[in-house]
C-alpha cells in the first residue's frame, strides 16, 4: 500500500515538474499581456470618469434650469394672486355703489 502511494507520489511530482516549468519568454509574454490588459482597464476607467463628469455637469445644468422655472412659476402665481385680489376689491367696490 505504501509502495503504491510512493510510486503515485513520484509520478505526480515528475508530472508537476515537467509541466510546471515555464521558460522566460512565456513569462514575459504573460507579463506583457497583463500590462496591456492593465493599460486597457486604466483607459476604460478614465473614459468612464470623464463620462461621469459630463453627466454630473449636465445634471447641474438641468437642476439650475429647474430652479429658474420654479422661481418663474412662483412669481407668476404671486402676480395671479395679486390680480385676483385687486379684481375682488374692484368687484366689491362696484357692488357697494
Amino acid at each position: 500500500m505504501t509502495k503504491t502511494a510512493l510510486k503515485v507520489s513520484a509520478l505526480v511530482l515528475a508530472a508537476a515538474l515537467a509541466t510546471g516549468c515555464a521558460n522566460t519568454s512565456e513569462l514575459e509574454a504573460t507579463a506583457n499581456q497583463a500590462a496591456a490588459d492593465a493599460s486597457a482597464a486604466a483607459a476604460a476607467a478614465e473614459a468612464a470618469r470623464a463620462s461621469a463628469d459630463r453627466a454630473a455637469q449636465a445634471a447641474a445644468a438641468a437642476q439650475s434650469t429647474a430652479d429658474q422655472a420654479l422661481s418663474a412659476a412662483t412669481e407668476a402665481q404671486a402676480c395671479c394672486e395679486a390680480n385676483r385680489e385687486s379684481m375682488e376689491r374692484m368687484f366689491q367696490k362696484s357692488m357697494s355703489k
